[in-house]
């Protein structure tokens, strides 16, 4: 073999060496990184809450919470451990306070990611006989301080159900028995505890002189304390509700989502100029071991 050929034959070595070196870091690039398809998907399947929805069904008939229903379809009632009927009874008036709790997807959660923390409502003078009532106090998480954590089905439509969606999803204060020219009013929630921090009010929700109609949406329906705070019943009129709408603080479940994913996708674009300096060191280093044994 003459020298040029071993000359030849050592530098068709280092391309193969080096080559394979490349090869190598770029395997273990994909080892350590992983696939960027599979990491995304990951994170869109990750809904990004701090509890699951609650997803209790509505009492149908023959239930023993089934109350009863229009028949003509027009509203439905369930059995409430928090329903009164005013002594003496005077009038029609009737009536509910309700406080619903949603996750950062907008979902019904029953707030067991927020032990020992409450929600209180003042309920003012009209309804100071009421044993739950002065004021209406919510304590969280629902299933350890009730037999039933829900008891209505307020928000949502659905064609087999009389009203609502068949889900439950608030915790209600209701009544009966007012005058039927009473004023109903009632005070801004108020969060105390552990976890109050966690929490914010998105608003109220509130109907009065007719049946609750369910075809709203809690989050984009609620409006600011100052616009609501009670009513007054009307002759063949005399009924009123509202709910307050809580959610757990923190991103709502699309830019959630999307931030995470965002995050991710520069943590690896930040890698690549890294390992990529480290590859070329790497072969750098090669072809100078090469060339001093020319």
């Amino acid at each position: 073999m003459t020298s040029a050929d071993f000359r030849s034959r050592r530098l068709r070595i280092g391309v193969a060496c080096v080559g394979g070196v490349v090869l190598a870091s770029i395997f273990l690039l994909g080892v350590g990184m992983g696939p960027p398809s599979s990491a995304g998907l990951a994170v869109a399947q990750d809904e990004g809450v701090s509890e699951d929805a609650a997803e209790i069904p509505a009492p149908e008939p023959g239930d023993p919470f089934f109350e009863e229903a229009a028949d003509d379809g027009s509203w439905v009632s369930y059995i409430n451990p928090r329903d009164e009927y005013r002594e003496p009874y005077l009038g029609e008036g009737s009536g509910k306070i309700c406080v619903t709790l949603l996750n950062e997807a907008g979902e019904p959660i029953t707030g067991e990611s927020v032990p020992d923390t409450t929600a209180t409502i003042s309920t003012g003078e009209s309804l100071e006989w009421h044993g739950d009532a002065e004021p209406f106090t919510v304590e969280f998480p629902l299933t350890e301080h009730y037999d039933r954590p829900f008891d209505s089905d307020q928000f949502g439509t659905d064609p087999d159900v009389p009203q609502g969606d068949g889900y439950m999803d608030s915790h209600c204060l209701e009544w009966h028995g007012l005058p039927e020219d009473e004023t109903v009013e009632y005070g801004a929630v108020e969060l105390e505890g552990e976890h109050a921090d966690d929490l914010e009010v998105v608003g109220y929700v509130q109907q009065a002189h007719e049946a609750w109609d369910t075809d709203v949406d809690p989050l984009e329906d609620a409006v600011a304390y100052d616009e609501v705070g009670g009513w007054t019943y009307e002759t063949d009129a005399s009924h009123g509700q509202v709910v307050a709408v809580l959610q757990l603080a923190g991103d709502d479940a699309g830019s959630g989502t999307v931030a995470a994913a965002d995050d991710s996708d520069d943590d690896g674009l930040l890698e690549w100029p890294i390992i990529g300096g480290v590859l070329v060191v790497v072969v750098l280093v090669t072809l100078a071991v090469i060339a001093s044994r020319r």
